[in-house]
């Protein structure tokens, strides 16, 4: 019989090098997988938001032509709204090549315009979710889980023609 005492002293080296290798195969092909969903997620938790923003100040624009006198900050603030939310790019920039945008910078940016934009109207500024709930600004320190368990309200209320409002009912 002949043996090799070295791959016996090297057994486990040999099996924890296979291991690690099938292993780190095994994680390259699920992380890919894993990462096209969450950028997926991501990318769709964006736009949505993007979208909310631009039909906010789609509306207010169309609200704003429509009336005698604009206020020239309310114009200017979605003027640069809508400007910023156009410089969003369209295409994934790492598929094309390196991208000069920093999209986290100017994601903070159209979220700030937003927050101007609706002091300027006096309107609360709130982010709509896919389902239709509320996250209020002013609940940053609050538990998620509060926030989310509030019973859902519309943002404003729908009535029949002929139904008594109430005082607390009428908001300009």
């Amino acid at each position: 019989m002949d043996f090799d005492l070295e791959e016996l002293v090297n057994v486990e080296q040999t099996f924890y090098e296979e291991g690690y290798k099938d292993g780190f195969n095994h994680g390259r092909v699920h992380g890919s997988i894993e990462g096209r969903a969450l950028g997926r997620e991501k990318g769709f938790e964006m736009w949505e938001e993007l979208g909310f923003y631009q039909g906010f100040a789609t509306m207010w624009k169309a609200v704003g032509e429509r009336q005698a006198n604009q206020d020239e900050r309310t114009v200017n603030h979605i003027r640069h709204l809508l400007d910023l939310i156009s410089q969003f790019p369209r295409v994934n920039p790492s598929a094309s090549g390196p991208s000069e945008v920093d999209i986290p910078k100017l994601f903070r940016q159209i979220r700030s315009r937003y927050k101007l934009l609706c002091a300027t109207l006096g309107v609360r500024p709130t982010l709509r979710a896919a389902d239709g709930s509320t996250i209020p600004p002013d609940s940053a320190g609050a538990d998620l889980a509060d926030c989310m368990s509030k019973e859902k309200r519309n943002v404003w209320a729908v009535h029949t023609a002929g139904d008594a409002l109430g005082n607390t009912e009428l908001n300009f």
